[in-house]
């Protein structure tokens, strides 16, 4: 976006991705609208801030101009819709901008082409992308750097005033290829979004044309073995990181892995050590990353911990970190699984995913409606075929954590759908 006073509207503009550029251009002056199924704690701060949001169905009235401000109101559509990648093809808003002949844009082509003014610093990989940037974050803002940042986190937006720009490069329908960052962190790649892609090999094959496009430096995870296949694709300078331990504010390997590649990318913009490893030793998390809470019941304070883990690899790491910090506590894993394809196709690799739990909870899948066809499996055979488990409609689980709530207990919540809504 090169001038003011533009009309922008978004559709699904509470996602946690495309929230953070509705957020970014409200500050830079432009003017913002959008709609989304769902009220949510995003789309009420969006309005506080200036947005104009429509809750409900969504229908191809909302793609007039809202707003009244005077600047824009001979306006009659927007100048822009960016849509989240969520947003199918027959939605209602996005086929009637198409027909009126508005500029429209997904998510991740926008903040493309909101990154090239920048320097361009992205994270990629199937895990630990929010964590790592946001500890890169912390960093930057600590050494006076004055990032801009955009990452799938709350609050997970900036609009600093220098030629840096940190994203969260996800890698969900291959949105990492509309970026060409100038300096890559790759912190490990896996079997995921099975959805879009056809296997590992089709994997691999999209992370090497993403290697291809990075201009100055990749910052590698040289332990991860699938990295390691690709890697030589690269057309830039490459630097690998190893597991090493740093005193850090979040428990759980898997966080020494995210501060070690966090370290390593300081060191690449010759920030001095002692910033660094201050500003990562004040590294407390965001929003559903380890995040800790305590609930006063019966006589004493029960230990919620809730995470954004989804995927087999994610629960065993969450599921170590709270072992390591709660070593005298039983450890309950409370799991909404992320919708049915994940579930049916990592089946196997769920059920083996809790062994350091001492009770398991599955409640009902997640699932967007009219998103997936293949309704199996259930949570309930998800639990049946889960050692050490047990069922639990998600209408009840509030109910049923206060019931067997105990002090020696650490009941830790897992899933990236609405389990963290729950009222206890």
């Amino acid at each position: 976006m090169q001038k003011n006073n533009q009309l922008i509207h978004f559709i699904g503009i509470g996602g946690i991705g495309v929230s953070g550029l509705a957020f970014i251009y409200l500050k830079q002056g432009h003017s913002v609208q959008g709609s989304d199924l769902e009220k949510s704690a995003i789309t009420q701060e969006l309005a506080k801030q200036g947005a104009r949001v429509f809750i409900g169905q969504h229908q191809k009235s909302n793609i007039k101009n809202q707003i009244s401000k005077i600047q824009i109101k001979n306006k009659k559509y927007p100048d822009l819709v960016i849509y989240s990648e969520a947003v199918p093809d027959d939605n209602p808003e996005l086929q009637d901008a198409k027909k009126l002949g508005i500029k429209c844009l997904s998510g991740a082509e926008a903040l493309g082409e909101f990154s090239e003014n920048y320097f361009l610093i992205a994270v990629s990989g199937m895990h630990g992308k929010t964590t790592t940037a946001s500890m890169i974050a912390q960093i930057m803002i600590a050494a006076g750097q004055n990032p801009t940042f955009i990452i799938g986190t709350k609050p997970g937006w900036r609009l600093g005033k220098s030629k840096y720009l940190i994203i969260e490069a996800d890698d969900y329908k291959a949105k990492f290829l509309n970026y060409h960052p100038n300096i890559l962190v790759l912190t490990n790649i896996e079997e995921e979004h099975l959805d879009y892609f056809k296997n590992l090999d089709h994997i691999l094959e999209v992370f090497q044309q993403y290697l291809k496009q990075v201009q100055n430096l990749i910052i590698y995870n040289k332990q991860d073995k699938n990295i390691l296949k690709i890697i030589n694709a690269a057309k830039c300078r490459v630097k690998p990181y190893a597991l090493q331990n740093i005193d850090i504010g979040v428990p759980g390997i898997h966080n020494q892995h995210n501060a070690v590649a966090a370290l390593t990318l300081a060191n690449a913009l010759n920030i001095d050590n002692k910033i660094t490893l201050q500003a990562l030793k004040q590294y407390h998390g965001v929003w559903r990353r380890f995040e800790e809470h305590e609930l006063k019941i019966k006589n004493f304070k029960l230990k919620i911990i809730h995470d954004y883990a989804h995927h087999p690899t994610e629960i065993k790491a969450v599921l170590q970190a709270a072992c390591e910090k709660y070593k005298n506590k039983k450890i309950i894993a409370v799991f909404q699984p992320h919708q049915y394809q994940r579930t049916r196709i990592l089946f196997n690799d769920f059920t083996k995913s809790f062994d350091r739990a001492d009770q398991v909870i599955i409640t009902d899948i997640y699932s967007v409606a009219g998103r997936e066809k293949n309704m199996t499996p259930t949570g309930q055979d998800l639990s049946k075929a889960t050692a050490n488990s047990k069922y639990i409609p998600l209408k009840k689980l509030a109910e049923y954590i206060k019931k067997i709530a105990q002090p020696n207990q650490v009941i830790l919540i897992m899933g990236a759908g609405d389990v963290y809504n729950i009222k206890f």
